[in-house]
């Protein structure tokens, strides 16, 4: 089985990263992946992906008719405007238009597309959350519910180390956040939120802030410290952590990469009680999730004061993560399936 998938694995955004996650997933699998950049390789992930036994097509947009093998063959794109942009060359080669959206709306060029050249060929929704808002949107466009496929995204967890950070009575308890800088990722009301935990000795820590996270939210209290994009590996993100406590501030969650992330970590997560954080965590079993800001504070200072009560809560959601969430037969037998379905688009086109 050969797939291509247009556009590139990266350090920032959770769709970068579970392009690289779900490479791997094929590769495990053995998919033959061919990869087109838009429109320039990083030279670090070709040594990656070369590894791995891809090819790596590095051409200029004018030249995608040129490309050995795409003719006829599923095309795949992870919320990325120029697939979109270029969709309607690949559909005139005969190739299946496999589309990964990995927000709750649909963006314009998305629209514009659907509108002008019907929908894709095979839709993945990450959630049930994010199916039951992606589908009405889609049947303006003749969307057909039996063309999408709930896959979880991928997420390799050989990439990552559980261990808990242990915390004991009195120490500092290090609470924070990681996102993209965009202002609908962040709250307004996070630092009042963080502020009502009820522990003397906290620390934030927050990753993935700039000059519009701190316009929104405000000057941060003393008692926290707020990273830049890519001031450190996630990893090492994590490991400083004792609890995730995310506030979405307009955004939200489809399939929150950052809970997989703290999961592996051993990182216990209190999230709101909305969105795709109900299917990802398992109230007072595998994290927390509050109704409210006083629930979302008093929830962490719970994890602050019973170091038992937390590493539980890191082991099983953990356990859950390996026997389920990021269950690498489990994933791929969707991806399966979807690829399975296009054999008769295929066979239309010829």
């Amino acid at each position: 089985m050969k797939v291509f998938l247009v556009g590139y694995p990266g350090e920032m955004g959770g769709a970068n990263t579970e392009a690289w996650h779900t490479i791997k997933l094929w590769r495990r699998f053995g998919v033959d992946v061919h990869l087109i950049p838009t429109w320039g390789a990083d030279d670090r992930w070709r040594t990656r992906l070369d590894a791995l036994g891809c090819t790596t097509h590095a051409i200029r947009s004018e030249e995608l008719e040129s490309v050995p093998g795409l003719a006829g063959t599923p095309v795949v794109g992870f919320c990325n405007a120029e697939f979109m942009v270029h969709a309607h060359r690949f559909r005139k080669l005969g190739c299946p238009i496999v589309w990964v959206n990995c927000m709750t709306f649909l963006f314009d060029y998305e629209k514009r597309f659907f509108a002008e050249h019907g929908p894709a060929d095979a839709m993945v929704f990450q959630s049930q959350f994010q199916r039951s808002q992606l589908e009405p949107q889609l049947v303006p466009y003749n969307y057909a519910p039996a063309t999408g496929h709930l896959i979880h995204g991928a997420f390799d967890l050989d990439e990552w180390e559980f261990h808990p950070r242990p915390h004991a009575k009195g120490e500092v308890f290090v609470v924070g956040r990681v996102a993209r800088p965009d202002q609908d990722k962040w709250s307004s009301n996070t630092w009042p939120i963080y502020g009502r935990i009820q522990y003397a000795n906290k620390r934030a820590l927050m990753l993935g802030m700039d000059e519009r996270t701190h316009q929104k939210l405000g000057p941060p209290p003393a008692w926290a410290d707020c990273l830049k994009p890519t001031a450190m590996p996630v990893r090492d993100y994590f490991r400083q952590l004792h609890c995730l406590l995310p506030v979405n501030g307009g955004a939200r969650e489809n399939w929150p990469r950052a809970g997989l992330e703290a999961m592996a970590a051993g990182v216990p997560v209190v999230a709101q009680n909305l969105w795709g954080w109900r299917e990802m965590i398992s109230h007072g079993e595998t994290g927390f999730l509050g109704d409210c800001d006083e629930e979302l504070a008093h929830y962490t200072a719970m994890l602050a004061y019973d170091e038992d009560l937390r590493i539980a809560i890191a082991q099983r959601a953990h356990r859950r993560l390996v026997e389920e969430l990021a269950h690498p037969e489990t994933i791929w037998a969707g991806w399966r399936r979807l690829f399975d379905s296009l054999s008769m688009v295929r066979s239309k086109a010829a």
